[in-house]
């Protein structure tokens, strides 16, 4: 029986990571990519918020409101990214459950 090759598709103009697709083969790039990008955003956002609690607590900045909203878009982002990935390892155990 033939090798079954599945190509993949490749993201949409404008969406992150779009631009890392490179010749055939390397498709995997992009879906990795876009993965790397949005863990980077999330972890520059969960910084953010550090610093922002620090500088509250340190007297810097006296803004409370953004302290608390910087912390509210991190927790967005941490919980976002969390289920996205229960969903890549609930595919992948799908994926490994299929009958060959």
């Amino acid at each position: 029986m033939d090798d079954i090759r599945i190509q993949p598709s490749l993201p949409l103009p404008g969406a992150p990571g779009a631009g890392a697709v490179g010749p055939a083969g390397s498709a995997a790039t992009g879906f990795v990519g876009t993965l790397k990008d949005a863990i980077a955003k999330v972890n520059e956002v969960q910084v953010e918020a550090t610093q922002a609690v620090e500088k509250l607590a340190t007297g810097e900045s006296q803004n409370v409101h953004q302290t608390m909203i910087a912390l509210q878009k991190a927790d967005v982002s941490f919980q976002l990214m969390m289920q996205l990935r229960n969903k890549i390892v609930t595919a992948y155990e799908e994926i490994q459950r299929m009958q060959i």
